[in-house]
């Protein structure tokens, strides 16, 4: 499970310097050149480290989770769900393990280094890449089916939606509050009537097109593969379907219905789910939000989101989200 942030370790966080992810990387028995890229990530700190060798083209990526988001419990238990996926045979960028450990604590902080991915982001995708994804989730979700994360979160409505909404109403700008809280109302309101907790399962928990890398075909068959499963929790099989589709359901149904065949081909689905993923993405609209509330006294949110407290922004949301509460009405 989550916890909440705490001082210290927090601000070692913040000021984390370079030659910390070096002394880590050679703890666990790496040789880093001092070369090195700063990698995206707005949660935890990571890097593509540069190795000493026999290969300049030898690499490591450090990350460094943000402290008191993850207990040490809900780490293992990401990296168990990756150990997993490879001994179904499922492409999956595991941790690398040291005496057994995947993971050094160093200053309250928490440090896993994985091998490199070797893969593209794909720019778009014709039927036939869609089934192949559809097939691999299929996969993904059927080991995610074989036991629970005990200690991951649940995409329940509670915490996820009406937690993140109350926190919401001393940042919404008051021109818009009312209607954002009506139409968030909504759409909670319908998930907690539909969805049911004992069809969870462990699933990526953040399957957009960003987490989705493709081989090069030069080396061989292409082939799709999911990274970044550091929002990995139990939740409904679809959660992992809607981000990979535009919000205007008239336009991807075709996409949809190939991506389902593949799926449906290694595992049954309730396709009264598809449904639910307007509203889902509904709950990711209202709890990104209050995600960037609640990290906001780490010095890069205000740098990366300016317009956070800005009436466009707001205003932007808002319609985003009535949009979806007039699609149940019908």
């Amino acid at each position: 499970m989550s916890v909440k942030p705490q001082g210290e370790n927090s601000q070692n966080f913040y000021e984390l310097k370079t030659e910390q992810v070096f002394q880590a990387a050679e703890e666990w028995g790496f040789v880093p050149s001092g070369r090195y890229f700063q990698l995206n990530s707005y949660e935890n700190r990571v890097y593509d480290l540069f190795l000493e060798g026999e290969s300049k083209k030898d690499h490591v990526i450090a990350k460094v989770y943000r402290p008191h988001r993850w207990s040490e419990d809900s780490i293992r238990e990401e990296h168990e769900f990756l150990f997993d996926l490879k001994e179904q045979g499922i492409p999956a960028v595991a941790p690398i393990k040291r005496d057994g450990e995947s993971f050094l604590k160093k200053k309250g902080m928490i440090f896993s280094f994985f091998p490199k991915a070797l893969g593209r982001m794909p720019q778009e995708f014709q039927a036939q890449d869609l089934r192949q994804i559809g097939r691999q989730l299929a996969k993904l979700h059927n080991v995610g089916a074989l036991k629970p994360a005990l200690h991951r979160p649940s995409l329940d409505v509670e915490s996820f939606g009406w937690d993140s909404l109350d926190l919401l109403e001393d940042w919404v700008v008051p021109e818009v509050w009312d209607r954002y809280e009506e139409a968030a109302c909504q759409i909670l309101e319908y998930l907690e009537e539909r969805v049911e907790g004992q069809s969870f399962i462990r699933i990526h928990g953040d399957c957009h097109k960003g987490n989705i890398l493709q081989t090069d075909p030069k080396e061989g068959m292409s082939e799709y593969f999911f990274v970044d499963f550091d929002d990995f929790i139990n939740g409904l099989p679809v959660q992992d379907f809607w981000m990979l589709f535009s919000s205007d359901e008239s336009g991807n149904r075709d996409e949809l219905n190939e991506f389902l065949k593949g799926y449906e081909e290694l595992r049954l689905f309730d396709e009264s789910h598809l449904d639910l993923m307007g509203p889902l993405r509904g709950l990711r609209i209202i709890y990104y939000a209050a995600w960037i509330a609640r990290r906001w006294t780490d010095p890069s949110f205000p740098k990366i989101f300016p317009e956070f407290k800005n009436y466009l922004y707001w205003a932007e949301e808002v319609e985003a989200l009535e949009k979806i509460a007039w699609s149940l009405r019908s």
